[in-house]
């Protein structure tokens, strides 16, 4: 962090996402912070704009000097089912202000709700970063981060895992199954393919293809899709993420014979071994909602879960928006959103999901 200055000698101001020569400036900001994550990259807001029409907004607070001491990159969220809200960051589970000290923290989170006024925004949420002082509300027992340093080699790695899923482990590694990754179109339709299944049977609507494209476009070599076959047919698949020495596996999807094969299994231990030959240091399995089956899977694999913490704010007399399918009020909903057939699910679903990030 740097020293303490003079608020008044920062200025917030909007980036224009357009130009390139200050988006890479901002960009190599970001990618110079010890605590950014990829969700604070223009790229991230650019592609979810891209790919899904939401309306991205990027604030930078930057001293009388030009220098940058601190971003917010935000999501315009806009939906008739869901109402409207800045989210930092759409589509992800982080985000959030990142700033060199507390200071630089609460002017941009002041612009930052001086944006959701006018935008007529009846909620802010900000996913992780430094928390405002004022105004704001926090949460931190709904989420949980999971991420680990990698091992020094493949056997370390697997015997890091506690020895009932090391079990398991060994089970899909004994079953021929393929691994392979890449960014080509045959990847990218396997992956939608699988994820479409994967998130129809929890009942959720599924994201636009679009946006997959976009974020794989616009990260280039930081982005990719690892995959599992048996037998020439795809059983497992997940796009990543590469940032700040981290792999985060991040959108994944699984056929109906992946439990059998234990291909995810197979497909993690795996995509940890190969981040590893790429010269990363940490696996970042990214987010679980508390209580659920999915943190309980990564603390399988010997990760402990981190709290994670979002700051939010609503308008007087509103109510932050809440987008959580494990919600009470979407029970209902997500039960009836199973029986669709997945061809239909497949066409509603990212009408729907578009106001979901």
């Amino acid at each position: 962090m740097n020293a303490c200055f003079d608020p008044g000698s920062v200025t917030v101001a909007p980036i224009d996402l357009g130009d390139h020569a200050q988006a890479a400036k901002v960009d190599a900001f970001v990618l110079g912070q010890a605590h950014s994550a990829p969700f604070h990259r223009p790229a991230w807001v650019s592609a979810i704009a891209e790919g899904t029409g939401q309306k991205a907004h990027y604030l930078a607070a930057s001293t009388i000097g030009g220098q940058f001491v601190g971003v917010l990159p935000l999501t315009e969220m806009r939906s008739r089912l869901f109402g409207r809200a800045l989210v930092s960051s759409g589509f992800a589970v982080g985000g959030g202000i990142l700033a060199d000290n507390a200071l630089v923290a609460d002017e941009l989170a002041g612009a930052c709700w001086e944006l959701a006024e006018r935008l007529s925004c009846t909620s802010v949420e900000l996913r992780g970063g430094m928390a405002p002082s004022h105004g704001w509300m926090s949460r931190d027992d709904t989420y949980l981060g999971f991420c680990k340093p990698l091992e020094g080699d493949d056997e370390a790695q697997l015997l890091a895992v506690p020895k009932r899923h090391r079990a398991e482990i060994r089970k899909g590694l004994g079953n021929d199954l393929v691994f392979e990754t890449g960014r080509g179109r045959r990847l990218r339709d396997v992956h939608y393919a699988l994820f479409a299944q994967s998130v129809h049977a929890l009942g959720t609507p599924v994201f636009p293809r679009k946006l997959f494209e976009a974020v794989l476009d616009a990260f280039g070599e930081d982005a990719d899709i690892a995959m599992i076959s048996h037998n020439g047919t795809p059983v497992s698949a997940v796009l990543n993420l590469y940032h700040g020495g981290a792999c985060m596996p991040y959108w994944q999807g699984a056929g109906p014979s992946a439990r059998g094969l234990r291909s995810n299994e197979v497909l993690y231990y795996r995509l940890m071994n190969l981040s590893r030959e790429r010269g990363l240091t940490h696996f970042d399995f990214g987010r679980s909602k508390v209580g659920t089956g999915p943190a309980a899977w990564k603390k399988n694999w010997g990760w402990e879960p981190e709290p994670l913490s979002y700051s939010v704010r609503a308008v007087p007399g509103h109510e932050v928006r809440d987008v959580n399918p494990l919600s009470p009020q979407y029970r209902r909903k997500v039960e009836l959103w199973k029986k669709l057939p997945l061809s239909l699910a497949n066409r509603l679903g990212p009408y729907i999901a578009r106001g979901l990030g």
